[in-house]
Order: structure tokens, then C-alpha cells, then sequence
């Protein structure tokens, strides 16, 4: 279930902040964020976020494209090394 239009996109507070602060500033560094449940706001575009997969932190340089999506997809938890019956196919 999505969530309700009048509520608006969820953001955490403090990423909104460090957004803020790193357009100010005028660098360009990496952002650490560990909210991979936040939606990307149109102010972000240009930034480069590190988001946190549980292992360590994934650079992520926000596009127009990616506007609505949350951080999460772009951050993969999970490895896929191959299906186990695929040793064959690896090796032609």
C-alpha cells in the first residue's frame, strides 16, 4: 500500500537538514545517510548520498530521473553470486 498524497513524500528530518547544509556550502562530498526509507526530493538532485546497504555505504548521485523513488533501490542489500546448477554455464 502506497502511502495517502495529502501526507506527502516521507523524508527524515535530518536528512533534509545535511541536504541543506551541503548546498550551501558548495561542496561536492559525499552525504551519509542511513534512511533508505526516505523519498528523493527534487532539492536533492546533484548531491551525491552515501546510502548504508548494511554493509557500507554505496555513493548514490541523485538524477531528475530518480525524483519520488526512495534511497533503498538504489542501495542493493543482497549479493546474487549465481544459481548453484549454473558452474557449467560459467565456464563456457
Amino acid at each position: 500500500m502506497s502511502r495517502s498524497v495529502w501526507k506527502g513524500p516521507f523524508v527524515d528530518g535530518y536528512l533534509l537538514k545535511k541536504a541543506e547544509a551541503a548546498r550551501a556550502s558548495g561542496r561536492n562530498e559525499v552525504i551519509k545517510i542511513w534512511s533508505r526509507r526516505s523519498t528523493v526530493l527534487p532539492q536533492f538532485v546533484g548531491l551525491t548520498f552515501g546510502v548504508y546497504n548494511g554493509r557500507k555505504f554505496l555513493p548514490v548521485l541523485v538524477t531528475e530521473e530518480m525524483i519520488g523513488h526512495k534511497f533503498g533501490e538504489f542501495s542493493p542489500t543482497r549479493t546474487f553470486h549465481g544459481h548453484s546448477g549454473d558452474k557449467r554455464a560459467k565456464r563456457v
